[in-house]
């Protein structure tokens, strides 16, 4: 952080390597993240990528056709919606909280946030294993059963 606040860039950073942007995504790793653009992971691309696990950080990093190609090489991938859900879980304990009038110490939210996350996660991935579909198809399938499900719970015009 010093590095880039004192020259505006992770450039020259020294014991770093420089590589192209373009490279980054098919560099050999165990863990990839993109969070920063959506549609870097294409089909163009998809079938270069060494990493065993992508966690998307961003929005729609992934096409859909690259997804099938991720899935065919048995890559695991944590969909954005459930990568990146800890933000929207947070503003939805902020907004409990206001309409409450009562705050949380730091620490109930850090452990409320594990909770639900790690809740989904274990969600996802068996819905996926039971269902024999990918991760995100799974993330999708469990969404509309569970919005379904309180649908007919509720009725539909509670």
């Amino acid at each position: 952080m010093e590095h880039r606040q004192r020259n505006g860039s992770i450039n020259g950073f020294k014991g770093a390597e420089a590589h192209e942007t373009k490279d980054l995504l098919t560099t050999d790793c165990d863990i990839l993240a993109p969070c920063a653009t959506e549609n870097v992971i294409t089909s163009k691309n998809a079938d270069k990528i060494k990493a065993k696990i992508i966690v998307e950080g961003a929005n729609g990093p992934t096409t859909s056709v690259a997804d099938d190609i991720l899935a065919d090489k048995k890559v695991f991938v944590v969909p954005d919606i459930l990568a990146n859900a800890g933000g929207v879980t947070a503003s939805y304990f902020e907004w409990v909280q206001d309409r409450q009038g009562y705050f949380w110490k730091e620490a109930v939210v850090n452990e409320q946030l594990e909770n639900i996350l790690v809740d989904s996660f274990d969600a996802v991935v068996q819905y996926s294993e039971t269902h024999n579909v990918n991760n995100r198809i799974a993330a999708y399938m469990l969404a509309i059963d569970r919005v379904a499900f309180t649908i007919k719970q509720r009725g539909l015009y509670a």
